[in-house]
């Protein structure tokens, strides 16, 4: 989660606040005197031009960004400004019911859009970098949003360059760093250790898709053990002349791998009212049939609800209904917008006004990692096999077992038939 806003340096020691949670710089008297960079490392990638880019043109589309705001490109690929806003501009798109002036805003859009060139383990490529932030930002109190789109282990290396280089010194300076944040227990507390290192706990925004720990919750849970899990892999097979694809079988994956496509675990709470109740969570890849959610989040927003109910009569015949609510239909009644906004452009607008709820916190992040940790060790020194499944099917049969151990079905769970 994040916490407060910190001053250059980027260090633990100097960091301290410059403006109250709540209090944007953005707004009222000071936004003229204010500018926001927001510096997307690792900007020739997919994510950066598939989603961080169109979540922050959505947001500037709505008016959701300071007025002296810059998006910056920064990647070890050679390319001018002019060629990023040809990469970016082909996945830019303004939503369905708004589209006014979509044009003209996408070319005020990318005129704010400029690339640099750089290593990513460079303090000098960083203050070559910092020079043009601060072109940019014209004397004007500056804040810096830093996006690690890039892979972990160089996410030290990057807020180090960060740090020393291009922080700002007249403003605060945050880094959203992506998941996966580390292996485990011992990778994430050193990762975690190293970031401490050049940042304050409250300059750090961990993002996990849509995630959200409790602490309290999460300690509570027991040890995962090995006999309720079970894990398996698809294999290859031929179903009406058409041939499916093991797991195996794609190049970039060696033969012997382990590596699970679908995990299924009985979970238990230790608290007075969860005591003995067993909780089963399944998912998995190449399955018979998209699962079915309760809550829905992405795509095709939704909230099913199947509940057992008795048949009107004398009789004790139960029938299954459905509860549900699709914010697709209530949209096409103009009573919700036609399109919910992307993932990302929560996370963008939440981290500039200091939004906390969707950051995931140190000791949270522990806390998940702990519960499974153990297991996930244990099957790596054990080497266990999955359980092979044919692609398309509806699993292994030990994870139907391991339901049936709690006297249960997954159809029973989800409304499917199983």
């Amino acid at each position: 989660m994040i916490m407060g806003l910190a001053e250059e340096p980027i260090s633990r020691a100097n960091s301290k606040p410059v403006a109250m949670e709540g209090s944007s710089p953005f707004s009222g008297s000071r936004k003229e005197e204010s500018s926001l960079s927001i510096i997307i490392v690792g900007a020739s990638g997919d994510l950066a031009s598939q989603k961080i880019f169109p979540a922050l043109f959505a947001l500037f589309y709505e008016d959701c960004l300071p007025e002296n705001a810059t998006g910056f490109g920064y990647a070890r690929s050679k390319m001018t400004d002019e060629e990023l806003r040809n990469m970016i501009s082909q996945t830019l798109t303004c939503r369905i019911d708004k589209r006014e002036n979509c044009g003209d805003k996408m070319d005020e859009f990318l005129k704010r859009c400029f690339y640099h060139f750089g290593e990513y383990n460079s303090e000098e490529h960083f203050a070559q970098l910092d020079c043009k932030l601060k072109e940019k930002e014209g004397g004007r109190s500056s804040f810096r949003l830093f996006y690690l789109s890039i892979p972990p282990n160089i996410f030290v290396d990057v807020v180090r360059c960060a740090s020393t280089s291009a922080s700002s010194k007249n403003g605060w300076t945050r880094v959203i760093v992506e998941k996966p944040f580390g292996r485990d227990s011992e990778s994430s507390r050193e990762l975690t250790r190293c970031l401490m290192q050049y940042l304050a706990a409250d300059q750090i925004f961990r993002y996990i898709l849509l995630g959200f720990f409790l602490v309290k919750v999460l300690r509570s849970m027991r040890l995962l053990q090995l006999e309720d899990v079970m894990v398996g892999q698809y294999k290859g097979h031929s179903k009406g002349g058409r041939t499916y694809p093991g797991y195996t079988d794609d190049p970039s994956v060696p033969n012997d791998s382990l590596t699970p496509t679908i995990a299924a675990a009985s979970l238990f709470i230790d608290n007075a009212r969860c005591d003995g109740v067993p909780f089963l969570m399944r998912a998995g890849k190449a399955l018979h049939t998209k699962r079915l959610l309760v809550l829905r989040v992405q795509p095709d927003e939704a909230i099913y609800l199947k509940i057992n109910n008795k048949v009107p009569g004398l009789g004790m015949r139960l029938d299954r209904s459905d509860l549900n609510l699709l914010y697709k239909a209530r949209s096409d009644q103009s009573r919700y917008p036609k399109e919910i906004p992307d993932a990302y452009e929560r996370l963008l607008l939440d981290a500039i006004e200091g939004e906390r709820r969707l950051f995931i916190r140190s000791d949270e992040l522990d806390a998940a990692w702990s519960l499974f940790t153990p297991l996930l060790k244990e099957l790596e020194e054990k080497k266990i096999a999955p359980e092979l499944y044919p692609y398309g099917s509806r699993g292994p049969v030990g994870v139907h077992y391991l339901a049936a151990k709690h006297n249960v079905r997954w159809g029973d769970l989800s409304g499917e038939d199983s």
